[in-house]
């Protein structure tokens, strides 16, 4: 596609800009690291044993499911950037008032759901997650409304989403901060699952954590499961991307890249006199109008 080759030939481009008070920018650069952070990491090559990798991956489920009991709805804030971030939410329109179908794969709670809901009166969301008790908390919020969303439990690495979505029915999907909760090996399960239920020609709009960011640099010895993945100590898992890696899972898949940057961001804590350096990846890869 054109827009892709248009970012291909502009690597080395980065946009800065400054937003709720931290510096951000965005290009195809990962953050570079300081000399202590790099031997850090170096240090830090000892992998959770298979047997507990298993048992992680078997109760995937039940720890976010406690997660959410132990957070209810406080832990997230809402998500009111979405919008902002993602034009794609307001420019797919071909015209103003034009009802538009997404699916929010991976609600939680509807820290972006709602906000989104109330901004455009003229989306129908259907929204789902793996976690029940997540599910339950946005059918018993005050905004939730059959007419306006329909929500449900789904594993995407294995639940068909045509149960609940028709073929080639949504205008936009979004999938922020759910990938990374998936083992690497499942990502490409999920892609696949949204596929299906994506009209051709329409979006995946994706945003998560990126390699190196401040939350990865954080994690304790004996945390690591893989390259670039580690597990909480509550149980749930954390994958950081790169854009390549990004990028071909989404090719494998047939979809084509529009965007994939890194967002670099630097939050400064004047109190404490910290700088803590975020790092997300973000991108739009879009269903080609004919699977070649």
């Amino acid at each position: 596609m054109s827009q892709e080759n248009t970012s291909a030939n502009c690597l080395n481009i980065i946009t800065t800009s400054i937003e709720d008070g931290a510096f951000q920018k965005k290009g195809h650069s990962a953050r570079i690291l300081s000399p202590e952070e790099v031997e850090r990491l170096a240090k830090d090559q000892v992998l959770v044993c298979e047997f507990k990798q298993l048992k992680l991956e078997k109760e995937a489920q039940k720890n976010w499911d406690l997660f959410y009991k132990r957070n209810s709805t406080n832990f997230f804030k809402d998500r009111h950037w979405t919008t902002r971030e993602f034009q794609e939410l307001k420019a797919c329109r071909e015209f103003a008032d034009q009802k538009l179908t997404i699916l929010e794969a991976g609600c939680g709670v509807g820290n972006c759901l709602f906000p989104l809901l109330e901004e455009d009166l003229n989306i129908f969301a259907y929204a789902c997650d793996f976690s029940p008790r997540a599910v339950e908390y946005v059918k018993k919020n005050a905004l939730y409304s059959t007419e306006r969303c329909k929500v449900f439990q789904c594993d995407l690495t294995k639940d068909d989403l045509l149960e609940n979505i028709p073929a080639d029915s949504v205008d936009v999907v979004t999938l922020i901060f759910v990938l990374s909760a998936i083992h690497p090996d499942k990502m490409h399960l999920v892609l696949k699952n949204i596929y299906k239920v994506l009209k051709p020609g329409k979006c995946v709009l994706f945003r998560d954590y990126g390699v190196y960011d401040h939350a990865m640099l954080r994690f304790k010895s004996g945390s690591k499961l893989g390259e670039n993945f580690y597990v909480r100590q509550d149980g749930t898992r954390s994958y950081f991307f790169t854009e390549e890696f990004l990028s071909q899972l989404f090719k494998a898949e047939g979809y084509e890249q529009v965007v994939n940057e890194y967002v670099q961001r630097e939050t400064v804590n004047r109190k404490e006199d910290l700088c803590v350096p975020r790092v997300f990846l973000q991108g739009k890869f879009q269903k080609p109008f004919s699977k070649s």
